[in-house]
């Protein structure tokens, strides 16, 4: 028995991993469950960097953001506490100067209980302008927007999101009624489209009123952020600029705000959920490691009860080598099947959490199935080897009997 042909090894092979079923089986559950782990840790990672990503990219591709206070890294001593200047409804109006700009929104967030006849409901209220609605990509399902009047005059009006609408009306018209939100009464002017989650607030469970109202009914005389868009992308660094350079005139020559691209936010959230999507498939992956050392082991079992039969193979004439592939066919059919069964099981696992929670859509990266298939192989031939080489290297005579 000078050698075997590749089909001959692979059925003898398949043969001998038949005859005990149950060390299989444990090998193949093993190999399948980290390579679906794999998978699905990595789809969800992946899923929550491509949502991120589109909710940003949903707002157009000229957005930026002003935010009160300088963000940086600097050699210098930080600056003494209370000397950053808040962001005010003049700095806003003043951006308007800039021809690279197109849409500028001053924000002013707060919370109160906003109450319809017997109902009310605890919100998130915006106060902002008529160009919140472009800036931010927003859309009314009936009505009208804010007032385009000056936004330094308190007006009694408001928006509803589509969940406060639902909840204070029951579907009911809501036009021209008056509404509780604090201490005083809006009248409502229009319902939001459905829109959901944006830039992390639910703008389904919101009320927007103008800003100059809100700056009265939470006594709040800054700004929380200024939400501005640029007249196309080619003009998106040029608008920057602009507001920098109005805002530092404004602020005696001080560069206390951070103006924050939409780009700049992709890219950060970006490289953050793309490095928790490989930090989870690394977890995930450890789990291969653990199967490839319970392949090691059961096979070390299995040379232990097969001896008399390597013993007899040797002594027909098979040489150290044929011995050594038998035992590592073996181990690679292990990790081919588990691999296999492991990537239907993870793709499968993708599938169905789609369909229970298809507002998050799990994908899994490219780089995942190669990778899991990749390990896959090289965890079995690496931990199938020890046990191979100890097969070989038996001899025969000792073998046959047993020693």
């Amino acid at each position: 028995m000078e050698g075997m042909k590749a089909q001959d090894t692979l059925h003898f092979s398949y043969q001998a991993l038949r005859a005990y079923p149950g060390r299989t089986a444990l090998i193949l559950l093993a190999m399948c469950i980290s390579v679906a782990a794999i998978i699905l840790l990595t789809s969800l990672g992946e899923g929550a960097r491509l949502y991120v990503i589109g909710q940003f990219q949903g707002l157009g591709s000229n957005l930026l953001l002003v935010m009160p206070g300088r963000t940086e890294t600097t050699g210098s001593a930080p600056p003494m506490l209370g000397t950053t200047r808040d962001l005010t409804l003049d700095d806003a109006l003043a951006l308007q100067r800039s021809t690279a700009i197109k849409d500028v929104a001053p924000i002013i967030f707060g919370a109160a209980p906003v109450s319809f006849e017997a109902r009310e409901r605890e919100v998130s209220i915006m106060g902002s302008t008529p160009a919140l609605l472009n800036a931010r990509q927003l859309e009314l399902a009936i009505g009208r927007p804010l007032p385009d009047t000056d936004p330094r005059i308190a007006t009694a009006v408001c928006v509803l999101g589509e969940t406060v609408w639902k909840e204070l009306f029951a579907n009911r018209n809501a036009l021209g009624k008056w509404v509780r939100i604090g201490a005083a009464r809006f009248r409502v002017i229009g319902v939001m489209a459905d829109k959901g989650q944006s830039l992390g607030s639910n703008i389904n469970d919101m009320v927007i009123i103008p800003v100059a109202s809100a700056r009265n009914l939470f006594n709040q005389p800054s700004l929380f952020q200024i939400v501005v868009t640029a007249e196309s992308r080619e003009l998106l660094q040029q608008a920057k600029k602009d507001i920098e350079t109005i805002l530092r005139q404004r602020h005696d020559g001080e560069d206390d705000v951070t103006v924050i691209t939409q780009d700049s936010l992709i890219g950060t959230f970006d490289n953050i959920l793309s490095s928790l999507t490989w930090a989870l498939g690394g977890i995930a992956a450890i789990s291969l490691v653990v199967a490839g050392i319970l392949i090691m082991n059961v096979m070390l079992v299995a040379v232990s009860q097969r001896k008399a039969e390597i013993g007899l193979l040797k002594a027909l004439g098979a040489p150290t080598t044929q011995v050594l592939r038998l035992f590592l066919t073996e181990a690679t059919l292990l990790a081919a099947a588990g691999g296999a069964i492991g990537l239907l099981l993870g793709l499968g696992g993708v599938v169905a959490l789609n369909q229970a929670v298809p507002e998050f859509t799990a994908q899994p990266p490219l780089w995942a199935l190669i990778a899991s298939v990749v390990i896959t192989f090289i965890t079995g031939l690496l931990f199938g080897s020890i046990p191979a080489r100890q097969a070989a290297r038996l001899d025969p005579v000792a073998a046959l009997s047993g020693r």
